[in-house]
């Protein structure tokens, strides 16, 4: 970046002076020898007035005109400045776009985030979660950082922000800040977030992601197998609280119910239904979509272990969750499962296992989960080798009977 290749002038339209004499002042940026833009400063000035660019006299309307030409020529050097910091090849068209938006109050990256931020905050507990807002908390925290490290800037404007920022704000996540894939994919969807908000409210046009797609992390399966999930109910384990802890595993791999939700399970989401089945009927935390789930066997002799033993009418007494993702990987040693178990691999258990592999139809099991979309559901529920293979057979034996060939 050099300064120097940029020059601000100021100059008058005589062509269009009005009956008073009084003429429209000019700005015009060189950006280089070959890059030049002119625009109106939306003042006017007599030609009397004018000497050297700027206008002459110690008046008040004189020292009022030549303060605007000076911010107007401090704003144009800090644009180019910011644009420049980006990418190569600046022009002086590009300066004189982003200056007169700035001039209609146009937002910059971080002030438009912080305000989004602000927004967020207060829909908190009403379609928004705390822990959604610490995530974009730290989004603008690693942007914030990115822009003050790799660029010397505080903020920088939206036009600025193109595939070649991305990139580089990609490359810094994984080789500066050695976060792993899935952060980078959540980082970035945050800030694509933030990029639409500002398309959508017409602060800028430009989609600066297209063609972009980040690493994908290696695919990791979530669910447990029907092997491992004997391993963990057969295996003798020698402390009550690793029995407590497989118990609230199993009661979330028999329902779908991940940890948030179950640690708010009171009596009143227990409901029986005519036919004898009992149902937990809820709410999910994080989403307000409704869940409905009638109970196998297993949590229901969960429920009955443990029936009384939590405070307010709580149907189980839970750990804190990084205390249960903790014994559950003392458990998976113990039971001989060689990946890591986390108590949220009940919910993807339940969708795959228990209910998917078992004829359950997808958007049944979407229902249950408390999921809005089949596609959420779809992340969850993988359909397994054997699965194929008991619908095959099914199907073959459905169809072997009607069709019959001459051989």
């Amino acid at each position: 970046m050099n300064q120097a290749n940029v020059k601000v002038s100021f100059y008058l339209k005589k062509s269009e002076a009005d009956a008073d004499g009084n003429c429209p002042v000019m700005a015009k940026l060189n950006v280089g020898k070959y890059s030049e833009a002119a625009f109106s400063v939306k003042m006017k000035v007599p030609q009397s007035r004018w000497t050297s660019g700027r206008a002459s006299g110690k008046s008040v309307a004189a020292k009022e005109i030549n303060n605007r030409l000076d911010e107007i020529r401090a704003m144009a050097l800090s644009i180019y400045a910011d644009l420049s910091a980006v990418r190569d090849g600046v022009s002086a068209e590009e300066v004189k776009n982003q200056l007169l938006g700035m001039a209609c109050g146009q937002e910059t990256l971080l002030s438009y985030f912080r305000q989004f931020i602000s927004n967020f905050e207060k829909r908190v507990g009403i379609n928004r979660t705390e822990k959604s807002l610490r995530a974009y908390k730290n989004s603008y925290n690693h942007l914030a950082e990115f822009l003050k490290t790799q660029y010397k800037l505080s903020d920088i404007s939206f036009s600025a922000l193109d595939r070649f920022f991305i990139d580089k704000y990609d490359l810094y996540l994984r080789t500066e800040r050695h976060l792993a894939p899935g952060t980078i994919i959540n980082l970035t969807v945050q800030l694509k977030t933030i990029v639409g908000e500002a398309i959508a409210d017409g602060i800028i046009t430009n989609y600066p992601f297209t063609g972009y797609e980040p690493v994908r992390p290696k695919a990791v399966q979530k669910y447990l197998t029907a092997e491992e999930l004997k391993k963990i109910m057969t295996t003798p384990l020698h402390r009550q609280t690793l029995y407590h802890v497989r118990d609230l595993f199993l009661f979330s791999c028999y329902t779908g119910i991940p940890y948030g939700d179950m640690r708010s399970l009171t009596k009143d989401n227990l409901s029986l239904a005519e036919d004898g089945t009992w149902w937990i009927k809820s709410s999910r935390q994080k989403t307000k979509v409704e869940f409905e789930i009638p109970l196998l066997d297993l949590p229901l002799q969960i429920l009955e272990k443990y029936r009384d033993t939590a405070a307010d009418d709580k149907l189980l007494p839970m750990y804190c969750n990084s205390m249960l993702n903790l014994y559950l990987k003392e458990i998976a040693r113990i039971c001989k499962i060689n990946r890591p178990l986390s108590f949220h691999a009940g919910r993807h258990t339940y969708a795959t296992e228990i209910t998917l592999s078992h004829g359950i139809p997808l958007e049944t099991v979407s229902k249950m989960l408390g999921h809005n979309q089949i596609k959420t559901t779809e992340i969850y529920a993988k359909v397994t080798d054997d699965k194929i293979n008991t619908d095959t057979q099914v199907l073959n034996k459905r169809i072997s009977k009607c069709f019959s060939v001459v051989i």
